[in-house]
């Protein structure tokens, strides 16, 4: 690879797909070709010979697409989660491990949002001294039609669960990220909307953190609509709202307010604006010798909170 823009692939033209093509056109990276379920896509690899594949598949294929891709010397960037089982998303941390000539980042783009980043840079400076605690909600609605739009989304086998692992994952993330790394996780995960499949709707969770700061999380599918996601951080000498902004209140009365980028024409609103950020962030980390920053293992500390959730609770 030289510092030009890679020659990229897709496999899995579905829902999410739209934000990636996008993103590839504006970039002005070159689209090699598309592969759907019905074509072989080690044949379409081999055929094609991208740089580049980004994978944005049921859950369930994510591991063998991404490793196949790994093999032959293919950069994979894969939509979120890493895999639809924690076994699954092992093997692929190994994958990634034996191959390090090619990268493998995953899509946790909430972490490039101007605000997030924003937040994480207040908190490293000290300013606010130390975190006390946090809180966080994602209140979505999804009716039936979505889940019969696409079958396997209700499927636990295939999608590894409801709320959590499809729609909340991105929050999750950012509450370790923010706060600091998981120690202890409590709460449970159920069915209370009527919804079809066998796929949790609804979740509370408390997370105990490494130096002492607790957090609270709740998440549905069962509301009326799609409210703003909302993630409070307390700390000594102030607070962090991400609620769309960013509002920082200090305790001396100073409020500052730092505004998100308004999220694109494609896609849904609710994925945000940073897609196409951490895809040319990716697309640029391809000459540098160290793993891209999202990787397999790093996006794995938010599906394993899952994890012990599901483990507890099925």
């Amino acid at each position: 690879m030289t510092s030009a823009l890679p020659r990229v692939a897709l496999i899995g033209p579905g829902t999410v797909s739209v934000v990636h093509l996008a993103a590839i056109e504006k970039l002005g990276a070159t689209l090699a070709g598309v592969c759907d379920s019905t074509r072989d896509h080690r044949a379409f690899l081999d055929e094609v010979r991208p740089d580049v594949v980004h994978i944005c598949t049921p859950h369930d294929r994510h591991v063998q697409l991404a490793m196949d891709a790994l093999e032959r010397g293919v950069h994979v960037l894969l939509e979120k989660p890493v895999a639809h089982t924690i076994e699954q998303a092992e093997l692929l941390v190994a994958a990634a491990k034996d191959h390090p000539t090619a990268k493998i980042g995953v899509c946790l783009q909430n972490r490039y949002n101007l605000t997030t980043q924003a937040a994480r840079e207040i908190l490293g400076a000290g300013e606010l001294g130390r975190v006390i605690g946090a809180s966080a909600s994602v209140l979505w609605h999804r009716n039936a039609a979505y889940y019969d739009a696409r079958p396997w989304r209700s499927v636990r086998e295939r999608a590894g669960g409801g709320v959590l692992i499809n729609q909340a994952i991105h929050t999750l993330d950012l509450l370790q990220w923010l706060v600091g790394d998981v120690i202890t996780t409590t709460g449970h995960a159920g069915r209370y909307g009527g919804l079809p499949g066998d796929v949790e709707d609804t979740a509370h969770l408390v997370l105990d953190h490494a130096g002492g700061a607790r957090s609270v999380f709740f998440a549905t599918v069962t509301n009326a609509t799609d409210s703003p996601v909302t993630l409070e951080i307390v700390a000594e000498h102030g607070t962090l709202l991400l609620r769309g902004d960013l509002t920082v209140a200090y305790a001396d009365g100073r409020v500052e307010t730092i505004a998100e980028l308004a999220p694109g024409g494609t896609g849904r609103s609710y994925w945000g604006a940073s897609h196409e950020i951490l895809i040319a962030d990716f697309y640029r980390s391809l000459d540098s010798p160290e793993p891209f920053w999202i990787g397999p293992q790093e996006a794995l500390k938010a599906q394993r909170l899952i994890d012990e959730i599901y483990r507890t609770t099925s």
